[in-house]
């Protein structure tokens, strides 16, 4: 039975002050014993520190450290950034998903160069009227670049203080989101918030792990409610759980002189700015002749060509499956156009144009057998 209070009642605003400064001391001397050396971690240079927390948000350390490099290499500035074109960003961006993020960067580099000068503001208010910043990215900026007494949450420091403390509320949940906040900011250490913050994040990380956590010789092992109640496995309590959409994408793909007849993909949906082939989307698997048939009444087939079934590719989001299977016209001195929404690409094009993951799964396999 879950309890109607949290642990011992230690509600964030009865925390004593003992309590506060052992956690911080406990937290920092654990995080000197333990250094995780990051290139984010070794400036103080705002721009840097921004593009390495869009660039984490929804992706692991692992995959970010080699993408931080390669944004930092081709885009050493933020004026570099706001003046390279969409197309650049977003080819760049390739196999991090989540592209809207890749859009954002970009018109918050234009922004900050137009308004700012190229000088990243320091104050929440501005950081938060930034696009793709929230309330954890805005803080982290403001600890990390300014050192400033901000509190940094993320799923990391919820699953600390909610093993610590026994937080009844879901993860997700505006109830959970504001107490773990207000624990976050009790326990700050104000005259060193980004030491504090870091050593935070890298200790949910690293030793209070989503499973396996390390709670033998965790510094916090007594007081740690979850640890004491043989809960730790529940903690922190999971949402429910949405249902997730399945899509089925017929790609018809039109080759001609190592070129595809391609468009970009509009607003409104996923992959926006990308480019893919043409499309018919389905709610069940369809048929080659129903999806022949789909692409001769948009007047992209004649219907006496020869199409072949190809590789199919499955790519999960968030809150959908979308289940690609493509089907193969190769007319080598074909170059028809089909409305203007419909380009030829070709192979040379490649590394300056974006595309969705199931469409470079698709060139791997066939432009690199």
């Amino acid at each position: 039975m879950w309890p109607a209070f949290l642990f011992f009642g230690m509600e964030p605003d009865k925390l004593s002050k003992r309590f506060c400064a052992q956690f911080r001391t406990k937290l920092l001397n654990w995080s000197k014993d333990n250094p995780r050396p990051m290139p984010w971690k070794e400036t103080k240079d705002p721009y840097h520190i921004w593009l390495s927390e869009i660039i984490l948000q929804q992706t692991r350390v692992q995959q970010g450290w080699e993408y931080f490099l390669k944004f930092k290499r081709t885009f050493p500035s933020i004026f570099d950034l706001a003046n390279a074109s969409e197309q650049e960003v977003l080819a760049k961006w390739q196999g991090l998903g989540y592209y809207s993020r890749a859009r954002n960067l970009h018109a918050t580099a234009r922004f900050v160069a137009e308004k700012f000068g190229g000088i990243f503001p320091d104050s929440m208010d501005d950081l938060l009227s930034l696009k793709g910043v929230g309330d954890y990215t805005a803080a982290a900026i403001s600890s990390f670049a300014f050192d400033k007494p901000e509190a940094v949450v993320d799923g990391n420091v919820f699953r600390v203080f909610s093993r610590l403390f026994g937080v009844i509320h879901p993860r997700g949940s505006s109830q959970g989101k504001n107490i773990i906040k207000r624990y976050s900011e009790q326990l700050l250490d104000q005259n060193n918030p980004a030491e504090y913050n870091q050593a935070l994040l890298n200790f949910g990380a690293l030793h209070c792990k989503p499973s396996n956590p390390i709670c033998g010789s965790c510094p916090f092992s007594k007081s740690c409610f979850a640890l004491q109640e043989d809960r730790v496995d529940e903690f922190p309590l999971k949402p429910k759980k949405r249902s997730r959409r399945r899509r089925h994408f017929n790609y018809l793909v039109i080759e001609s002189k190592k070129s595809f007849l391609m468009k970009k993909r509009e607003s409104g949906d996923i992959w926006q700015g990308l480019f893919d082939f043409p499309l018919f989307e389905s709610e069940r698997p369809k048929q080659k002749k129903s999806i022949i048939g789909h692409f001769v009444k948009q007047g992209i087939l004649d219907g006496a060509e020869e199409i072949i079934p190809g590789p199919r590719f499955s790519q999960t989001l968030t809150h959908q499956t979308i289940e690609a299977r493509f089907f193969l016209l190769n007319s080598e001195n074909d170059r028809r156009q089909i409305g203007q929404e419909l380009q030829w690409i070709g192979q040379a094009d490649h590394q300056s144009v974006g595309f969705p993951k199931v469409i470079d799964l698709f060139f791997a396999e066939t432009l690199n057998p």
